[in-house]
Formats: C-alpha cells, structure tokens, sequence
C-alpha cells in the first residue's frame, strides 16, 4: 500500500512522514521514501530580520514567499544581538537537504566571520544558503565560489582600510599632531570647571550643565590638575 503526501508543510513532514517512514523501513538521510521509492520534496525555508520593531517585515516575507519559501521566520532585532529567537527557530527547522533563504546576506549574519561560519555550519548539516539579492546558491560549485570570493574581497578591503589609517595615523605623528577625540573644553574652561570643582559652592551637577560637560569629563579634567596619582573621592 502506498503512501503520499497530502501536504508539505512543517509539521506534516515532521510529525506525519517519520512514523510513515518508519512502519516502511525506508529513511535515508534523514528524508523518508513513499511507495513509489521517490524523496519527499526538501523544503525552502525562509528567515527575514529588520532591526527595530518599528520597522516592517511584509517586504522581506513577500520575497521569501515569492521565492517558494513554505515556511518563514521572522527577528526584529539588531544584527549585532548573537542570540536571536527567530534565527534559533531556524536551526531546529532545518533538515538535510533543505534550502535556508533570505532576502540579503546582511539579514543573517552579523559579520562576515558569521557569514562564512553560518556556511560552513549549514554546509556541514547538508543545508544550502540562498541570498536573493545577491543571487547566491550554495547548493551549487559556482554559488559557493561566488561567497567565498566575497569573503576574500571584503578581508582585502578590510586590511587596505587598515593599512592607509595607520599611514594617515604615523603622517600626523610625524608632523606632531595626535590622533584621538578633541578636548570638549579649551584650557581656560577645563580650568575653570576645576576651579567651581574645588571651591565646594557649585553643586557637580550644575557644574557639568553649566559646561555641557559628563560627570566623568568633569572627573577627568579634576585628576589632570592633581596629576596622575593623586586620589579622588567622588561626591
């Protein structure tokens, strides 16, 4: 007697085709056979991020979806955040041979050291990465040449970017003058903030609004007076 699928969707195929599989002794890689010996179809599986929640997903997911995607999930949270619920809803959805889709390669990861590890964990789970915009396929030899070109290109700009900063960096040493943040006060006012700090009559807080100064700047400016090693004791 045989057996076909009515349906592709997550759950089916999670909750309906093992016990199938099972009861015919058929499984292999993880993908389960019906009577006509033919794979059960991998799925495409969609994974959409936007930064705040202010921000809208309906782009993203109708691109996922007019992609083929059957089943997509959704983040709104910055890139930079490791753990992400959605992106974690991922990994346990998908199987061997199944396809993980997003609109641009910067929605999944945070870097491009990211990029390349989630290639290589997704390689290593027999998944395939696809990048509508940047029309990239890892599923193929071309697709995976493609990002890994990428990736050299982006370490190359990377050290170039590097490299003339330092230059720029060693030129302006050589010509006295220091990189770092401009002083937010001239001499005469650090001097001042100090001089209403000593003289115990001006609350910190007026101080710091009076010169539109932190109370660490204040702080700071107060340890340069009395030299490196002397003590403060903040009020």
């Amino acid at each position: 007697m045989g057996f076909i699928a009515q349906e592709q969707s997550t759950e089916y195929r999670e909750l309906i085709w093992p016990k199938i599989g099972k009861k015919l002794g058929q499984q292999i890689n993880g993908k389960y056979l019906d009577s006509e010996s033919s794979f059960l179809t991998a799925m495409l599986i969609g994974y959409a991020r936007v930064s705040t929640q202010d921000q809208l997903l309906d782009a993203q997911e109708d691109l996922l979806r007019g992609a083929g995607c059957e089943k997509i999930l959704t983040d709104k949270i910055s890139g930079t955040v490791a753990e992400r619920s959605g992106l974690n809803e991922v990994k346990k959805l998908l199987r061997s041979g199944d396809t993980l889709v997003v609109w641009r390669l910067d929605r999944l990861g945070r870097s491009l050291k990211d990029l390349i590890d989630w290639v290589a964990y997704l390689d290593s789970q027999g998944v395939a990465l696809k990048s509508l915009h940047e029309s990239i396929d890892t599923s193929t030899s071309t697709g995976k040449l493609v990002f890994h070109l990428f990736g050299a290109l982006a370490e190359f700009e990377r050290n170039l970017i590097q490299e003339r900063t330092m230059m720029g960096l060693s030129a302006a040493r050589a010509r006295g003058r220091l990189g770092g943040r401009p002083k937010l006060l001239t001499a005469d006012k650090q001097q001042l903030a100090v001089d209403l700090y000593e003289a115990k009559k001006t609350s910190i807080k007026k101080i710091c609004e009076m010169l539109a100064i932190s109370k660490p700047t204040l702080y700071a400016y107060v340890r340069a007076s009395q030299g490196s090693d002397s003590q403060m004791i903040y009020p």
